[in-house]
């Protein structure tokens, strides 16, 4: 009597030590990227002089730019070997958000060739690099912005009450273009091409504003009423100040360029939009800034450990050190210059101390096997 063959079960190619890390490896490891560009965007604009900051904003400029490099060539690897894996982080609720560090990180390096890395490449090669990476990064922050919640609204299995600031991730990217547009205005033909581009950085602005006036009441809802978010997700809660002092830094970045790109009632509009504006969201963000540092401190207190989601305390924290550097220039105010001063303090320290422990935690492969393989 033959027995009958059993239907062959297709069998997934197993995963090598070597390769493993690039199957774990998700887009948050962008943020990373984002949080190191910022130490020298913000740096290079400071409103006092630091003897040696500027050579040293060079050398983390090139550290950013060095570390987007090997970021796209492993998240490409990432879709071409794993596109299951890649697959399932959108369809993720907890993941999909993190799409949108892909814009920021792009959006961040390009403004910083513009800012920093123009002393080390030339101003026209500087240019060129920031038009490919704001061109690419809009691009996809657009498309992260639309299809993320598209995705959460029709894919993801979302709970009542599982709001996360990490969802304000995909829709503050168009604010990161708005801000760092003006950067490249100066550099296209007078007339149409310049006016284009700021009021599409204008429209941007817009865009990504309504949109996390739309969240952040959640956000806040879950904070006060619950149910409390995770130990690991508590860092998060600094991610609120990104949408604040982005766009505050917009506004001031709009008012540099206005008076040569648009007529003159609607320029002398954009200078007091960035007073008007810029002060009292700047004045929210340092209530939120207090209040998220609280229940962070509480946290450590508690023993909370490291996590990919310390990086929340560098990139947010330093769009409001470029915000409080307009607000300086726009005001005049001294008090506007020491916060800058005090927060980009704060940018560095955090950076440092995250820096360490990521890197501890590759070398140890407790974040990804990396360190393991290599044992």
């Amino acid at each position: 009597m033959t027995t009958p063959a059993l239907p062959r079960t297709p069998v997934r190619p197993a995963v090598g030590a070597r390769d493993s890390w690039v199957r774990q490896l998700g887009p948050n490891w962008y943020a990373a990227v984002m949080g190191t560009a910022i130490v020298a965007n913000a740096g290079v604009a400071l409103p006092r002089d630091v003897p040696g900051l500027h050579t040293a904003c060079r050398l983390v400029w090139a550290l950013s730019a060095l570390m987007l490099a090997v970021l796209l060539v492993a998240r490409t690897a990432h879709w071409v070997r794993h596109g299951d894996q890649a697959r399932a982080h959108l369809l993720d609720p907890t993941v999909a958000p993190f799409y949108g560090c892909l814009s920021m990180a792009l959006l961040a390096v390009g403004g910083g060739t513009v800012l920093v890395g123009k002393d080390w490449i030339g101003p026209d090669a500087a240019v060129a690099v920031d038009a490919v990476l704001f061109t690419v990064g809009t691009a996809v922050g657009l498309l992260a912005a639309v299809l993320i919640p598209y995705l959460m609204a029709s894919r993801h299995q979302l709970k009542p009450g599982s709001a996360s600031p990490v969802w304000l991730l995909p829709v503050v990217a168009p604010m990161v273009s708005a801000a760092l547009g003006p950067l490249l205005i100066p550099h296209l033909p007078t007339g149409q091409w310049q006016q284009a581009l700021f009021l599409g950085c204008y429209t941007m602005f817009g865009l990504s504003l309504l949109a996390t006036l739309s969240l952040l009441p959640i956000i806040f809802a879950r904070l006060l009423a619950g149910p409390r978010l995770p130990v690991a997700l508590l860092p998060t809660l600094f991610l609120v100040l990104g949408p604040l002092g982005q766009s505050t830094t917009a506004a001031n970045n709009f008012a540099d360029v206005a008076p040569a790109v648009i007529p003159a009632p609607y320029a002398e509009g954009f200078r007091m939009l960035a007073v008007l504006y810029g002060v009292p969201v700047t004045g929210f963000a340092l209530a939120w800034f207090v209040l998220a540092g609280a229940v962070i401190v509480r946290a450590l207190r508690a023993g909370m450990g490291f996590a990919m989601t310390w990086w929340a305390f560098t990139f947010p924290v330093g769009t409001c050190v470029t915000g409080a550097e307009g607000l300086a220039r726009h005001t005049g105010l001294d008090a506007y210059v020491w916060l800058a001063v005090g927060l980009y303090a704060f940018l560095v320290a955090a950076w440092l101390v995250v820096a360490f422990h990521t890197l501890r935690g590759l070398a140890a492969g407790t974040l990804l096997p990396v360190g393991a393989a290599r044992r």
